[in-house]
Formats: C-alpha cells, sequence, structure tokens
C-alpha cells in the first residue's frame, strides 16, 4: 500500500536529485538510473512518477523558474520608483542563486533540450515572455521606445547570463554594470 502524501515528497527528491546530476554531468547526459540512485529511489519509481528523463528534465527546470520567480518577486517588492524596478530586475537575473553550479548546468543543458522537446520550449517562452513583461510595464514610464529597450534588454540579460555561465563564472555582479550601461543609454538622464 502506498503510503498518502510521499509523491510530492518523492518527486521534489527526484527533482533536487536532477539537479544534482545535471551539475555534476554539466550535461543531460545523466540517465535515470542515476537520478533514482541520487534521489535514493528507484528506477521504476522515476518511471511511475515522472514517465520518463525528458518530463523529469522538465519537472527540474520548471522547479528552478519557479524559485526565480520567487526571487524576482523579492526583489521588485523592494524597489519603488520603475527606475529602482528595472534595476532589481536586473540584479535578479545575476544574483548568486543563479549561479549555483547546479542550476547553471541545468539552465544550459535546458536551452538545448528546447531546441528538441516542446515542454521545455514552451517553459523557455514563458520565461522569456514574463523577462520582456517585466521590464516593458517600467520600460513604458520611462522611454517611447520601451518594446524596443525591453527586447535588448532581454537579450543582453541572457546573453550575458550564458557567457558567464559557459565561462564558468560564480558571480554575475561584473555584470550587472554592464546591463545597467546599457540601461542608461536607453533612458538616458530619466532617474
Amino acid at each position: 500500500m502506498p503510503k498518502l502524501g510521499m509523491e510530492p515528497k518523492r518527486r521534489a527528491a527526484f527533482v533536487s536529485a536532477a539537479i544534482d546530476e545535471i551539475g555534476e554531468a554539466r550535461s543531460l547526459d545523466v540517465s535515470v538510473a542515476q537520478i533514482a540512485r541520487r534521489a535514493g529511489m528507484s528506477s521504476a519509481l522515476a518511471h511511475h512518477y515522472f514517465g520518463g528523463k525528458d518530463h523529469m528534465l522538465v519537472a527540474a527546470m520548471r522547479h528552478i523558474l519557479t524559485e526565480f520567480a520567487g526571487k524576482v518577486r523579492e526583489a521588485l517588492a523592494g524597489a519603488h520608483t520603475p527606475r529602482q524596478r528595472l534595476e532589481a530586475l536586473v540584479g535578479a537575473n545575476f544574483a548568486e542563486h543563479v549561479f549555483d553550479r547546479r542550476k547553471t548546468s541545468a539552465w544550459l543543458s535546458f536551452y538545448g533540450l528546447a531546441q528538441s522537446n516542446s515542454e521545455a520550449a514552451r517553459l523557455m517562452r514563458l520565461y522569456q515572455a514574463r523577462l520582456h513583461s517585466n521590464l516593458l510595464f517600467d520600460l513604458r514610464k520611462l522611454t517611447p521606445q520601451p518594446d524596443i529597450a525591453a527586447r535588448a534588454l532581454a537579450a543582453q540579460i541572457d546573453g550575458a547570463y550564458l557567457r558567464a555561465a559557459l565561462a564558468g563564472e560564480t558571480s554575475g555582479k561584473p555584470v550587472v554594470a554592464d546591463v545597467i550601461a546599457t540601461l542608461d543609454a536607453y533612458l538616458g538622464d530619466v532617474k
């Protein structure tokens, strides 16, 4: 008889184990058996809960995105002006938790998975739309061309993250100043 209430805990353990395995391997070249072993459970249970490795990887990315969204909300809650909100959003995209090696490897792998997995591609589009929307919300109050500025800043955020992650950086702080400088170029003297 299955233990009631165990499914969420087991799913969370598999997701955490998947992130750890990807982080250690630095690629998606991990097996369900490796993930299950790290979670302290069987491969059969992993297949029961997720149906396959791709579904588990998508669940891991969904978890990372949910955590990330919470951190963005926290950063935005402390900002009051449109300019402060934009700077908080940029900072949240390069915060320490984003450069956790496990998550960095998962993010990089997720970009690759999104090329061949429709659910991963959908999550990537959601992430990109949310970033664009968050930027656009405050840029509308500060510049006559908010959409152009939002697209450029989003591209710079993603590109700077990819470069830093691929270079093995453990902090995004140096990149924040570059993105803020681009923001300054779009906004001029508007503070």
